[in-house]
Formats: structure tokens, sequence, C-alpha cells
């Protein structure tokens, strides 16, 4: 595993070295999930889910939302007053 020292600039950017981005196939625009404690950052990358795993979620979560009577309206009502309290 290659070990490499960067830093953080005046803005808040930290450039991670270049044989990491390789070895992780990292390119520009990969999002990520930062967690700080005590003294440790940890960056975790974020990957959508292939179609397959994403069909397989929803069709999970629609059963479920059908099991707690969840109807489509409700979720349109919702989320109308969700994005009107902003």
């Amino acid at each position: 595993m290659p070990v490499a020292t960067t830093r953080l600039s005046s803005r808040g950017q930290v450039v991670i070295p270049e044989p990491v981005r390789q070895r992780l196939a990292l390119k520009p625009g990969t999002e990520f999930v930062v967690v700080g404690d005590a003294d440790v950052v940890i960056l975790k990358t974020i990957a959508p889910p292939a179609r397959a795993e994403f069909a397989k979620l929803l069709a999970r979560a629609r059963r479920q939302a059908r099991l707690a009577g969840v109807r489509k309206a409700d979720v349109t009502r919702l989320v109308r007053e969700a994005r009107s309290a902003r």
C-alpha cells in the first residue's frame, strides 16, 4: 500500500497523491464521504449501485412502503411539503 503525505491548503483542499489516485483508480469528479474523529480523517468513495442492485433496492423499498400503507399520493404530498419548507 503506497504511503504519501499531503497538506491542507488555505482553501481547505487536500491533494490525494498520484500513486494513491492511480491505485484506487480515482478520477476527477469522484465523490467522497468525509468522516473525522480525533486526529483521523477518512475519505470513502461514493459509488452508485449497479442497475441490477438498484432495481433490487427499489423493489424492496416499494414492498416495505406497501406493507406500511404508504401510498404514492402520500409521498408526493410529503415531497411537496418538504420543498416548500425550505
